[in-house]
């Protein structure tokens, strides 16, 4: 017998964020979470006890598939952390092989390295912030893994933490582009550009959630 992931649910939406934002992409939600950050969004999909189902590769095939013959390439993996879903390099491969494109959302704390071979897929990887309260868990390493696809996403709860995403940014020079994304209901996005203009922080962008606007902020399966 294969094996088996926790799948907490799938849909075809718009991407609310990175470099693929606004192009229709199936979303696969895994279930659980290494980390508890403090303005968590998908707390729901995040803990032991969380509602899910135990799918087979062959169904996420079908379910890729039917994607597909509806038009839609973009695929991406999320949670939680879809990294510590054991066996997921299999999701991966099967996805680019059936001509997808996958996106990792990840939240910078499992290692990427054992990722990028043999289908390497787009990272987009957090760098959690002090007012995640989950800093110290982040795999600086990952950092030198990083190309021009890929992404990191600093979620900024406050002002400081637009100034720790600037010396983050400073040190280990990530080769990709840099998002500030505001907590929704934490920080105004216009504080965000005042500290952008102020510091100077012309590398990085700032950007929305999208699906947020678009829906209720708590809205599932969008």
């Amino acid at each position: 017998m294969g094996h088996t992931f926790k799948l907490a649910e799938h849909f075809i939406s718009i991407n609310g964020e990175g470099q693929c934002a606004g192009e229709l992409a199936l979303f696969l939600r895994f279930a659980g979470c290494n980390l508890r950050c403090d303005w968590c969004d998908t707390a729901w999909a995040c803990g032991k006890d969380a509602p899910h189902a135990l799918v087979s590769l062959h169904r996420i095939a079908e379910i890729a598939e039917d994607a597909l013959a509806n038009g839609v390439r973009n695929v991406t993996l999320t949670g939680g952390e879809p990294l510590l879903q054991p066996h997921i390099n299999e999701v991966i491969g099967r996805l680019s092989g059936l001509g997808m494109q996958p996106e990792i959302e990840t939240n910078g704390s499992v290692p990427l390295e054992a990722f990028c071979a043999p289908h390497r897929p787009k990272f987009t990887m957090d760098y959690k912030l002090p007012s995640s309260k989950m800093e110290q868990h982040m795999c600086t390493e990952n950092f030198a893994l990083l190309h021009e696809w890929d992404t990191v996403k600093f979620v900024c709860g406050s002002r400081a933490d637009v100034f720790r995403a600037k010396e983050i940014a400073e040190q280990y020079k990530p080769q990709c582009p840099l998002y500030l994304s505001p907590v929704f209901g934490r920080i105004d996005p216009a504080e965000i550009v005042e500290i952008m203009k102020e510091q100077k922080m012309g590398s990085f962008r700032l950007q929305l959630q999208l699906h947020k606007l678009i829906w209720d902020p708590a809205a599932r399966g969008v």
